[in-house]
């Protein structure tokens, strides 16, 4: 995989916008949408952007590599990024050095595991937990079922571990997938890579010390409870295919971007599910369902207002819709990259989170112009 320094990235021009649609913002309901800044990291850049309501740019930082997937606002304003590193399994949404930066860039705290990957989230206690690969022995790897296709005996997997450190780098826990999960009893899905088995891509730390976890490669959503190192809740459904940015909202119920990967019929889904009686609560699907589709990527927000910030990662847009499905608020991320391995190659405007931040929030009050939002 070629390096940042490498790729070409620049914005579109109109006539090339017309493969893609409209590029930036493409449509705002000032009435209905939720005010606020909307924080994205392109895909295989090395920056993160700050969104007004209008699509324009009010505040960016610039990190010291390719973004390894996204960064977010901690609740006291400082910046929470991941960058690729070199060193370490060469395989896609590695990251490798987290930081944490102010609001001008400046490198408050910083961190390097080079096996990290996808998802890191500081804790409530202050401690950073992050998801890594760890290689499988060849016993695991000879248990890994499969839909379509297994690892040959013999192959090289990565498999994933959570890790928990503290402030001053010091492993405070870890819990390996490989020696927890009933390898067995979750296959790999058809459209899952047989190089990394289970593929954690989310992990978010509750503030009664359980984690939830979401496993893309098994179409497996967690509750993990870090003291016995077993799962207080599950949910495996195939029809998630290959799920992302699994979270609790304020309401109290789970959220997860279902991509629906080889589904169908086809078309991607936002999910609102009740952890007790795991019913759906509320979905998003397009209509007709074929016109909101990511196959990879892509996350979701639960809003003040109740309305839902959806990133459909394939296509960088990003939207906001009502209970109701009415979108409100789209911003086409108009920043291409041209790719020549991946998911998707040749001009590539892939965005893998988005989120959108209050004007009078802790992560954005007195630091803006509320106007601008």
């Amino acid at each position: 995989m070629r390096s940042y320094s490498d790729r070409v990235h620049y914005e579109i021009s109109w006539e090339e916008s017309l493969r893609y649609g409209t590029l930036g913002l493409t449509l705002i309901d000032r009435n209905r949408a939720t005010p606020g800044f909307t924080l994205y990291s392109p895909t295989y850049e090395n920056k993160t952007f700050l969104l007004n309501m209008a699509g324009e740019i009010v505040h960016d930082w610039t990190h010291p590599g390719e973004v390894g997937n996204y960064a977010y606002l901690m609740e006291h304003g400082n910046l929470l990024v991941a960058t690729r590193t070199a060193e370490g399994p060469k395989m896609p949404a590695k990251g490798g050095l987290i930081r944490e930066v102010d609001w001008h860039g400046n490198v408050l705290w910083e961190y390097t595991d080079h096996a990290q990957h996808h998802d890191f989230r500081m804790a409530p206690n202050g401690n950073l937990i992050y998801v890594a690969w760890k290689p499988m022995t060849p016993d695991q790897v000879a248990r890994i079922r499969g839909d379509h296709e297994v690892p040959a005996p013999g192959s090289s997997v990565q498999g994933d571990v959570i890790r928990e450190v503290d402030r001053e780098g010091n492993l405070v826990w870890e819990w390996v997938a490989a020696e927890h999960l009933e390898i067995e009893a979750y296959p790999l899905s058809a459209s899952s890579s047989t190089g990394n088995y289970a593929h954690v891509n989310a992990v978010m730390p509750l503030k009664d010390g359980r984690i939830l976890l979401c496993f893309r490669h098994i179409d497996l959503l967690a509750v993990l409870d870090p003291a016995t190192g077993r799962f207080t809740w599950t949910y495996c459904d195939r029809d998630l295919g290959g799920p992302h940015d699994f979270q609790m909202n304020a309401a109290g119920n789970f959220m997860v971007f279902a991509n629906r990967s080889d589904q169908s019929p086809r078309g991607s889904a936002v999910l609102e599910i009740n952890p007790a009686t795991k019913d759906i609560l509320w979905k998003y699907q397009g209509s007709p369902t074929h016109t909101f589709d990511s196959h990879y990527i892509s996350g979701c927000q639960r809003l003040e207002s109740g309305n839902t910030l959806i990133c459909e990662g394939l296509w960088g847009r990003i939207f906001e819709v009502t209970p109701d499905a009415d979108i409100v608020w789209e911003y086409i991320n108009p920043r291409f990259v041209t790719q020549t391995r991946g998911p998707s190659i040749g001009e590539v405007n892939a965005v893998f989170r988005a989120y959108r931040y209050a004007p009078d929030s802790p992560q954005i009050s007195g630091r803006l112009d509320n106007r601008m939002a």
